[in-house]
């Protein structure tokens, strides 16, 4: 009987923790690898057209259900190419085990053709990345990996020499027991205490949510209705947050509309639950503020605190709620209410205008009718640019629906990628990108990955030809925008002639047609859109302030683009305000 190598013992393992897919590159040091998923039941090589490709989908996968996912890259150029997507992995805290194969042991250090030093090239974006340097270390490597991955949240790097994959493993092979999950943390009985002194001492309270919210959607409304707060969200809540939230105001940040940021800064206490939001310019200096937070390294590295709690936000307020005294004043949560309803009419008036005769047509449009025709259970994938704003503002949670992005690393060119791992996942599930057209052509190759796995990918590309946020950008800091536009190709034709379904859209009345059309075919589809590259108004005054990124004046003036269904989930809100 064949004794196993050293690579059989490292997909087997892989197998044990639950990886059902290595999405990469094949190649020379990666070979033994490759040949020994083959050989092995449970697991399968999906071969994508760039490692870029590979790492977002397998932190799409992982993002999706909380468990480890992996990906793979041979030696040198093979495995670099994994870096961005392994970034937003790692930013998105999503469990991602990155195998980067690496030359011959024995070349180490002589500059031997293709070396790299990955153990040295991932650190910055792992919480374990670590050499494989003789046979009978990697079981204990690659489980230390794993469960850095799993415990941390985040990605693991293991770099293994094609040669030492290939070695038989020693006669006493260890099998070593694997953490799958993760457990849930509740803070210390003190800290809780604190909070409910604090929550009952404040007169006006808001809970601002990220994505630290995953699961704790009814802990959170239980709360709010106690407290009477108004609960405003940043993008990466979004889809945790907003849906059934009767006390819902809107999110804050640099895409941010209705009353979130008044809200988090007329109140005495603000809650930062589960959220890193990074824009500390939008947050108040002269609150109270604590932060909830399972990531101990996250508190208070956005703003000064008045308290610190480390803990999942859904144990935090479940011992919380029965601890404070329930509030019977609505005056500043009605305000905040009547305030995110008031400043969504404003907004709302831009897409109303002329837009089922606009050509070319309006993108606000596009999503809006694609937040209608998409399935109730879909799943988005978007692309960073202006596709974050669709998403932002048009795409309706419902608490079955997922949005997946680069939100944490803003990458360009993640949606396809990340659409191709939501698909592996499940093949039944709707699949849905918003694509501009820059991330499309960024990654266009791993198009034909949807082609030859035959991934039922709906892809909605935003064509307008501009890089638009970042043209919006240059105007707002007063440059004159530059190398910004694109020669594009009629992406649908192109799509056609590697056998997908694809319409090209440029007048309005057809939008909805192709969309039913795509979501009804059984296989890949595109869906390009023409868009009109001056859907977002600059605001009326430019102020010198107005930099780079956006400033504080400019997220006041709101992007003039529209808010979609969120003004009817506002103006139902309004019905809650008890009438004297």
């Amino acid at each position: 009987m064949a004794k196993q190598t050293v690579a059989e013992q490292f997909v087997e393992t892989l197998v044990r923790s639950g990886v059902r897919r290595l999405y990469g590159v094949v190649g020379d040091s990666l070979n033994p690898v490759v040949d020994a998923v083959r050989r092995t039941g449970g697991i399968d090589w999906v071969q994508v057209r760039h490692e870029e490709t590979a790492a977002f989908a397998a932190g799409a996968e992982a993002q999706l259900t909380g468990s480890l996912a992996a990906c793979a890259g041979s030696c040198g150029p093979g495995n670099l190419h994994l870096i961005n997507g392994l970034y937003d992995a790692h930013r998105s805290m999503a469990p991602v085990l990155a195998l980067a194969s690496q030359i011959p042991s024995s070349e180490i250090g002589t500059s031997y053709f293709q070396e790299t030093h990955p153990d040295r090239l991932f650190r910055e974006c792992s919480h374990y990345c670590e050499l494989i340097s003789n046979r009978s270390q990697m079981p204990r490597v690659l489980q230390t990996a794993i469960q850095h991955a799993i415990g941390r949240g985040g990605v693991s790097v293991v770099a293994l020499p094609g040669d030492i994959a290939a070695e038989q493993v020693p006669e006493r092979a260890e099998e070593h027991a694997l953490v799958t999950a993760r457990p849930t943390v509740r803070p210390a009985d003190a800290q809780i205490d604190a909070l409910a002194r604090m929550v009952d001492d404040a007169r006006r309270v808001t809970l601002f949510c990220g994505s630290g919210t995953a699961g704790a959607h009814a802990e959170v409304m239980r709360f709010a209705e106690r407290v009477k707060s108004p609960v405003g969200h940043a993008l990466r809540g979004k889809e945790w947050i907003q849906y059934d939230n009767p006390f819902d105001v809107g999110m804050s940040g640099l895409l941010g509309y209705g009353a979130a940021y008044e809200a988090t800064h007329e109140c005495d206490l603000l809650l930062l639950l589960g959220t890193d939001f990074p824009y500390n310019a939008f947050l108040p200096d002269d609150v109270r503020i604590v932060q909830v937070d399972v990531r101990a390294e996250h508190l208070g590295r956005r703003s000064t605190l008045d308290l610190a709690v480390w803990g999942d936000v859904k144990e935090t307020l479940k011992c919380l709620t029965p601890r404070v005294r329930e509030k019977t004043d609505r005056r500043f949560l009605d305000r905040m209410l009547k305030k995110h309803a008031q400043a969504l009419e404003g907004v709302v008036r831009a897409y109303t205008r002329k837009v089922e005769k606009h050509r070319p047509i309006h993108p606000e449009y596009v999503a809006s009718v694609l937040d209608e025709e998409a399935a109730k259970d879909a799943v988005f994938t978007v692309d960073t640019g202006m596709c974050n704003v669709w998403a932002a503002r048009y795409l309706t949670p419902n608490g079955r629906r997922r949005i997946i992005g680069s939100f944490s690393h803003g990458s360009m060119a993640n949606a396809l990628p990340q659409a191709i791992g939501a698909q592996f996942l499940d093949r039944r599930r709707q699949v849905v990108t918003l694509s501009g057209d820059g991330g499309f052509t960024m990654l266009m190759g791993d198009f034909l990955t949807l082609v030859q796995y035959d991934l039922p990918v709906k892809v909605v590309l935003f064509n307008n030809s501009v890089l638009g946020l970042v043209e919006l950008e240059m105007m707002v800091s007063g440059l004159p925008a530059h190398g910004t536009t694109y020669r594009n190709p009629d992406f649908a034709a192109v799509a056609r002639a590697a056998g997908v379904h694809a319409e090209r859209v440029e007048k309005p009345k057809d939008v909805r047609g192709a969309l039913r059309s795509a979501f009804r075919h059984k296989g890949p589809a595109l869906v390009e859109m023409v868009t009109d590259p001056n859907a977002l108004s600059i605001p009326p005054k430019i102020k010198a302030e107005m930099v780079t990124g956006f400033a504080l004046s400019a997220s006041k003036v709101v992007l003039d683009g529209g808010v979609g269904s969120m003004l009817k989930l506002a103006r139902s809100n309004l019905r809650n305000i008890p009438r004297p």
